[in-house]
């Protein structure tokens, strides 16, 4: 085929050679351009039936290519429905503006823009349900502290409107259990749907406000440091900070009130970051690991159980001197240690976030490390407290003694995504 080596393929009738070979026939084969024909033909006719089998396997090497190259087609036209299936399932899975490609999953996202009612028409019909369930569970939560709260304080029309609150709730309760037997039994259309989403909006709009209006009423006629905090999912946009900052210290004492039976670990119960430092000042308990104290990003292990359902007071006490470090746990010692961040001042000018761990000054939450239970006084003294006065705190042997840096007030406080509070009195849990 090159120029070195040209050939010429002759098509020519056997009859006219100078040998006749009986019945007359068509070969093809090739020959140099300088040989006789008819001596090439007469020498290749001792090798023709090897001829004849190279043909044969040439052709059925071609069929197999053809066989091979129409599989090859139809497996790609299938590929590309498929393919086509997928972008178009993905495009109504992003919604209109979405992309599906352009953020992942960016945890600095602080939440601002999430829907803590539960956006029923962006979202799965079954995690939809999860959310309306967990919704009038905080509803009927809320609605056993305003029974406490009528109870101490008699007030009729407090009865009154919390009766029908809890009327309008268990008529949502079977709204909702409604729903569920219709989405298993696949008798919902998007029209109904659509109206019903409406009316249970519209209804836990209605049901929220009121509460809240009663809950103001509640705040008016109690001590601001009587209330807890709630963080009932693990998210990362659900938090409350502090609206104070530290100052410097060169010893401190954190002490709170703390209920929790998430698994595993309860997460990250404050966080405290300076700029250029996010874990100047951490508690957090992360996955199958035990509790940890974070100073300067040096950690030192914990020795709390707490996430049994109950409530626990806890209280850590460290001194920059040495490092020195102990661990109080419903009034009793149970560790302590030395050489945690030793001769290193906490740093003034941070943020202090409650319920969340910080990887950015003041944001960058980790959903995974978010604190999930409840949490009240939260108090921080710029000294190290003595055992006696731990065990006072934890007992309620003493009037309450509020923290000399940060002192637990529902106005030094503010709440995000969804976080909520609640009246709390400590010393009622524990006689």
């Amino acid at each position: 085929r090159g120029p070195r080596s040209l050939v010429l393929v002759s098509l020519f009738y056997l009859k006219g050679c100078a040998q006749n070979f009986g019945q007359t026939r068509f070969i093809c084969t090739s020959v140099p351009v300088d040989m006789d024909m008819c001596t090439s033909s007469m020498q290749s006719s001792g090798s023709t039936e090897d001829m004849k089998t190279t043909v044969l396997q040439l052709r059925e090497t071609v069929l197999q290519q053809k066989e091979t190259i129409m599989n090859q087609k139809e497996t790609i036209r299938e590929l590309t429905t498929k393919l086509g299936r997928c972008e178009s399932q993905s495009t109504l899975e992003a919604g209109p503006g979405e992309s599906k490609t352009g953020g992942g999953s960016n945890r600095k996202q602080t939440g601002s823009s999430k829907n803590t009612m539960g956006d029923l028409s962006r979202t799965p019909a079954a995690e939809t349900l999860s959310q309306l369930g967990q919704t009038l569970q905080s509803l009927k939560i809320r609605l056993e502290n305003l029974e406490q709260f009528s109870r101490m304080n008699s007030s009729s029309q407090t009865n009154s409107l919390k009766d029908i609150l809890q009327n309008n709730i268990d008529d949502l309760e079977k709204q909702v259990l409604s729903r569920i037997n219709s989405l298993e039994e696949g008798k919902y259309n998007s029209k109904n749907e659509s109206e019903e989403r409406g009316k249970i909006e519209s209804t836990l709009t209605s049901l929220h406000q009121r509460i809240s209006d009663l809950e103001k009423g509640q705040k008016d006629n109690r001590p601001t440091d009587k209330f807890q905090l709630t963080f009932p999912l693990r998210t990362n946009y659900m938090y409350a900070k502090v609206k104070k900052s530290l100052p410097e210290m060169y010893a401190f004492t954190i002490c709170m009130w703390i209920k929790s039976n998430a698994s595993p670990g309860v997460g990250t119960p404050f966080s405290y970051a300076v700029p250029g430092q996010a874990n100047e000042l951490v508690l957090i308990e992360w996955g199958n690991n035990p509790m940890e104290i974070l100073i300067n990003d040096k950690v030192a292990k914990l020795p709390f159980v707490i996430n049994d359902g109950k409530w626990h007071h806890i209280c850590i006490a460290w001194t920059t001197r040495d490092g020195v470090w102990e661990a109080y746990q419903d009034g009793t010692q149970r560790g302590n240690g030395e050489n945690l961040a030793p001769y290193h001042p906490i740093k003034p000018q941070g943020v202090l976030v409650l319920g969340q761990e910080q990887d950015t000054l003041g944001g960058g939450f980790d959903a995974t490390q978010a604190f999930v239970g409840e949490l009240a006084h939260f108090n921080i003294w710029d000294r190290k407290l003595t055992p006696g006065e731990v065990y006072n705190l934890a007992t309620c042997s003493t009037k309450a003694l509020p923290g000399s840096v940060i002192a637990w007030s529902e106005t030094n406080i503010d709440i995000y995504g969804g976080a909520t509070k609640w009246t709390f009195e400590a010393c009622r849990q524990i006689n």
